[in-house]
């Protein structure tokens, strides 16, 4: 099995420890990790932005990069999407469509493809709240939506539950947006500051130590809103849950 690693923009700039820690999983997993070194972005911001045409390029040496392997792995729920979902600015070719399925990510690959039972080297004796990112949550479908009269079932929280000492907050509103939306934050602050504050106080309320996800930009935005208004709340990636953090 060939495996590639896709490290998203947003974790190489703020926060490589998730990609580290994604990396030191697979191993442990017994996965052989590749990660192509001329790696860029997927193309994902200036699609989110209505610059459809401007992500040709992106996308087309996303797929020079990651061709040829069986599987693509990246700890976000939103790249992932991006590959999957919306990669049509460029000519879809057959090596296109190969990179874009069997691109997934991390938590569907470890749940689905890899089917892991037990993680013995993990311990986090704290009480989590989960954060499922929109895009991974309806768009690849990670787990049941709230608002739709299907089972119950989450690929995250399942594998959660395979690690010692963890407990879980139960939200109020689980599946509400956190705000962040890439540059919907940017060009719709009060917006999605406001949105952050809800889910944050939510995530308070729960009696949780620590939110996790498969998507570090949500956290980065719900970190900073928590930050704002005083609540004691850590952030983490699955990844490093899952990988043996402590904390």
């Amino acid at each position: 099995m060939r495996v590639a690693l896709f490290v998203p923009c947003y974790v190489d700039e703020f926060h490589p420890e998730v990609g580290i820690a994604t990396l030191e999983l697979l191993e442990k997993l017994g996965i052989n990790v590749e990660y192509p070194p001329e790696q860029t972005c997927c193309g994902q911001p200036m699609t989110n932005s209505g610059c459809h045409e401007e992500s040709a390029a992106t996308e087309a040496n996303f797929v020079r990069n990651f061709a040829g392997y069986d599987y693509i792995v990246s700890p976000s729920g939103s790249c992932t999407h991006h590959v999957r979902a919306n990669m049509d600015a460029v000519e879809q070719s057959d090596a296109v469509k190969e990179v874009r399925s069997r691109s997934f990510e991390l938590v569907e690959f470890l749940h689905d493809i890899l089917k892991v039972e037990a993680f013995p080297w993990a311990e986090f004796p704290h009480k989590v709240a989960l954060h499922n990112n929109c895009n991974a949550l309806r768009g690849l479908n990670i787990a049941s939506m709230s608002e739709l009269r299907v089972p119950f079932f989450s690929k995250p929280k399942s594998l959660l539950e395979k690690v010692k000492g963890l407990t879980f907050a139960e939200l109020e509103r689980p599946d509400e947006c956190c705000g962040f939306g890439g540059t919907f934050s940017v060009f719709e602050e009060g917006v999605s500051t406001a949105m952050g504050y809800d889910k944050v106080q939510d995530q308070y309320r729960s009696g949780a130590e620590y939110v996790t996800s498969s998507d570090s930009s949500c956290m980065m935005h719900q970190q900073g809103c928590a930050e704002r208004l005083g609540l004691p709340l850590k952030y983490i990636h699955i990844a490093q849950i899952l990988n043996g953090a402590r904390e």
